[in-house]
């Protein structure tokens, strides 16, 4: 499951903690950036990532959350991302993106730093959507948010094949 090359770990233990930022905005897109990944073969060599990632029916199950997500998050009875299970889906899923991003051998700290990222993103994006809303509206800037957490997650992705 991987790339010829491998990656430095230093390198990615960053890559780790930065996919947990978007996961913190939307906790299924950087998941599911991963699986997809996975399923290609485009992840480092030795990564950690478990191997029901690689999985078709995975890639398309969180591909298919992930839309779901996005589409969700528009909705005026959207909860909110810093509720007990938000947090948790945030603590798994940046958690299992940051093992994937990492060496075998460093997968229990990304795991760890990918969960960090995560949760310390929803509160920080979240004073700032809610922020946003009172001058712009839910739709507009969900819009915008999600503009940002895509960038990202694929620049992050993307990057860890290199």
């Amino acid at each position: 499951m991987g790339r010829e090359d491998a990656i430095a770990p230093e390198t990615a233990l960053i890559r780790s903690l930065l996919i947990g930022i978007p996961g913190g905005m939307r906790s299924m897109t950087p998941l599911a950036a991963v699986t997809v990944a996975a399923r290609r073969g485009a992840l480092p060599r030795g990564n950690g990532a478990p191997s029901i990632l690689s999985h078709p029916w995975a890639s398309w199950a969180t591909v298919a959350l992930a839309i779901g997500e996005l589409i969700g998050d528009k909705l005026p009875s959207a909860p909110d991302r810093i509720i007990a299970p938000g947090i948790g889906a945030r603590l798994v899923t940046g958690a299992v993106a940051g093992m994937a991003l990492a060496p075998r051998e460093k997968r229990g700290t990304a795991a760890l730093l990918g969960a960090a990222g995560a949760v310390a993103a929803s509160y920080i994006t979240f004073d700032a959507r809610i922020r946003s809303m009172r001058r712009h509206g839910q739709v507009s800037t969900g819009l915008v948010e999600d503009a940002i957490m895509l960038a990202a997650t694929l620049w992050i992705v993307g990057g860890s094949r290199r």
